[in-house]
Order: structure tokens, then sequence, then C-alpha cells
């Protein structure tokens, strides 16, 4: 079982981030993240520009320390950068669990878009609370369960509708005091009814209490 997740990271402190901010830079997409080590992370970028930059320019930023011209491709200029990492932003990535990335990253002045595929939901939370933890701010743009999942799958009995909706839910703050959306925010993201998205939050709180304390004595009495 894994879940895609598209998210937006805002910190003046993430790599890159100086680069997009250059006048002469359209776009910048890193499509591999290479070996983080001793503090030095590399990364392979694609860059779409008004005109070419030179070693020299890279250089001048603070933050770049190696810089490999390696050519060009699909109309783009690709770069492998050195990059030192600040302290705060290479503990977090150290501490965060493996996540594949799916598509490039989208690297703008306003932070790093970017999907990750983790195992579950709790492995997201792990990667969001280690990332808040050093100033990095995890939006969650989107989630989505891994469509080839079955639904035996699915822990705690739950169908795949219900553990999709409850995903969402919790990604988007419905259990949190105060709330932070209604069930009608949650149904126009699945595309349903609200009472529909109702049903099926209220069937799968259902499955996980009795998944996890067993059946309500009421109910076996009435079974009986």
């Amino acid at each position: 079982m894994t879940i895609t997740a598209e998210i937006h990271l805002r910190s003046p402190l993430l790599p890159l981030v100086d680069v997009a901010e250059l006048p002469q830079i359209d776009e910048v997409q890193c499509p591999h993240v290479l070996g983080l080590e001793q503090g030095v992370q590399r990364f392979v970028v694609e860059i779409d520009a008004t005109e070419s930059l030179s070693e020299e320019r890279f250089l001048g930023l603070d933050e770049i320390i190696e810089v490999t011209d390696i050519g060009a491709a699909r109309g783009k200029e690709v770069y492998k950068l050195a990059v030192v990492l600040g302290e705060s932003v290479a503990n977090a990535f150290e501490a965060t669990p493996d996540a594949g990335l799916v598509d490039a990253i989208r690297i703008t002045p306003a932070g790093w878009y970017e999907q990750k595929v983790f195992k579950d939901y709790p492995a997201f939370k792990t990667f969001q609370t280690s990332c808040e933890e050093h100033d990095i701010s995890v939006e969650l743009l989107s989630i989505t369960q891994n469509p080839s999942m079955s639904e035996e799958s699915v822990p705690y009995g739950l169908t795949e509708r219900q553990y999709e909706a409850l995903s969402l839910a919790l990604s988007r703050g419905y259990y949190e005091q105060p709330r932070q959306t209604t069930a009608k925010e949650l149904a126009n993201e699945l595309d349903i009814s609200q009472p529909s998205m109702s049903d099926l939050l209220n069937r799968a709180e259902s499955q996980l209490i009795s998944a996890t304390l067993g059946p309500s004595p009421r109910l076996e009495t009435l079974a009986q």
C-alpha cells in the first residue's frame, strides 16, 4: 500500500531557491536528488533561462560549491550542483523516511513543489513532522492512494474508499480541534455528496473502533 502526496515545501533555507530568483531564470526543475554526504547534497537540475549561466554565476551563490555543466536536454540546460545545506535543512532531510520522487521537483522563489510516494500515511506524517520541526513548512496539496492497491491490503478491514476518505479527512485537519475543514469541503474533493462523505467517515470510524477494540457488547447482545 502506497500513497502519493503532492506537497509545497517553504523555507528561505531550502536549496536552490536562490537560483530560481535569478532574473534570467524562467524555470528550475530537479529530476534527480543525489546522495547527501556531510551536509552536501548533489542535485541534477534542468534550467530554462533567457541566457546561459556561467559557472562563476552559480558559485557566486553562497550555497553552491561545485558546478558541472552536463549539456542540454529537452531545450534546457542541465547542471549537476553540489549544495551546502543549512543545518536545519540537513537535519530535516536526514530524519525523514525514504520516499520516492514521482516527478521532477519544481523549484521557485516560493519554495519547492514536488510529488513523493510514501509507503503509507503515517510515513508521510513522519516526513511532515520532521520538516516542520526544522522550520520547513509542508503544505499538502493533494494525497491519493496507489490505484493498484487491492482492498485486502487496506488495514483494519476498511474498504479502499473508506481509507481514502479517512486519509483525506486527517490530512485536511477534519479531526483537529477546532476543525480545519468541513465534511462538505471534503466531499467536494472526492466529488461526492456531503451525506455520502459523512456516511463514509461514520462507517470507517465504526470499523476502526470494532477492529481495534472489538465489537460493542451491545451489538453482541443484539446478535444473540
